[in-house]
């Protein structure tokens, strides 16, 4: 009998025959989305009612509220709103970038969805924002507290740009703090614009329940959460990694995936949409023990009540 695969082979998996006899084509995509989004029936995402009238006789507007009187479908109120792509398409790109754990590119939608880069880019942004805030908070702890950077090598960068930057290591790069609550194995992160003491400590202390026990390294800006949290840091710059129960170990480990999507999936995060991405890999960090259904499941449920639109996103 052929040994399982290691790491989390307890799930159960879709491949992708299997993922195009779930969703042969719009329909079937259409009633699964829908048993996610309105799982207690349709009701308007105007006023909430659930005096509804289907189907009506408009192209688009399947449902027409009769309390307010207005048309709808099963798309207004989502992050699927304003959208022409089908729900097919809406349901493989969902798969895609919940089961590639380094991500995957806008190219590659575009290529595989076959719709226009552009589409393909504003769609996995739709989704990654369905993604966010994914995390049971506060967190109970022991927690992990640790901070990166995202940014290319100084080698790697054009002399004009180089020229502009001065001082070394995390200069020119993006600051991301996170935490991982070893309780549950959850993670949550995000960019901050200061690696001092009300950025990095403060977002912790958002993240963690007062009193819990906090991991860190040695960075001075951990300190002020002495007050209010049993804090341990290890010393990194001594060359120690652990001690006992101390160490960043989690949040070293989710920092390696996200620089592998950084590097080699997606190759730069401009500053302005990262946080999205780094909600993408956290999200589906968290989902990781779910079955590949239910991971689906839960995005499609939280594109409720979120919008993107695409001038947001450039503006």
């Amino acid at each position: 009998m052929p040994q399982k695969a290691p790491g989390k082979s307890h799930r159960k998996g879709i491949s992708l025959a299997k993922l195009f006899k779930i969703f042969p084509d719009d329909e079937a995509a259409r009633v699964w989305f829908e048993g996610r989004i309105w799982p207690d029936g349709a009701h308007c995402p105007h006023c909430g009612s659930v005096s509804i009238q289907h189907p009506t006789k408009h192209r688009t507007m399947t449902h027409r509220c009769r309390d307010c009187r207005k048309d709808f479908s099963l798309k207004t109120g989502t992050l699927m709103q304003g959208s022409k792509l089908g729900y097919q398409t809406w349901a493989i790109a969902v798969y895609l970038v919940a089961t590639n754990l380094k991500g995957v590119s806008s190219m590659k939608l575009h290529r595989d969805l076959e719709i226009t880069q552009k589409s393909a880019w504003h769609l996995a942004h739709r989704i990654r924002k369905a993604m966010a805030d994914g995390a049971v908070l506060p967190f109970t702890g022991p927690v992990e507290a640790d901070e990166t950077y995202l940014g290319g090598k100084r080698k790697n960068m054009p002399n004009r740009k180089r020229k502009t930057m001065t001082g070394r290591g995390a200069v020119g790069k993006t600051a991301v703090v996170g935490t991982k609550d070893r309780a549950t194995n959850q993670v949550t992160a995000q960019t901050v614009a200061r690696t001092d003491a009300p950025h990095v400590a403060g977002f912790v202390a958002t993240k963690a329940k007062t009193g819990a026990t906090v991991y860190s390294d040695e960075a001075a800006v951990y300190n002020a959460l002495k007050p209010w949290y049993d804090h341990e840091a290890v010393n990194h710059s001594v060359g120690e990694y652990v001690r006992g129960q101390a160490h960043t170990n989690g949040m070293e480990s989710f920092w390696a995936m996200l620089k592998r999507g950084y590097t080699g999936t997606f190759h730069h995060f401009s500053p302005k949409h990262a946080d999205r991405y780094i909600a993408e890999f956290s999200g589906r960090h968290n989902m990781r023990e779910a079955d590949t259904v239910d991971m689906m499941g839960i995005i499609a449920a939280d594109m409720a009540g979120k919008r993107l639109k695409y001038r947001d996103l450039v503006a």
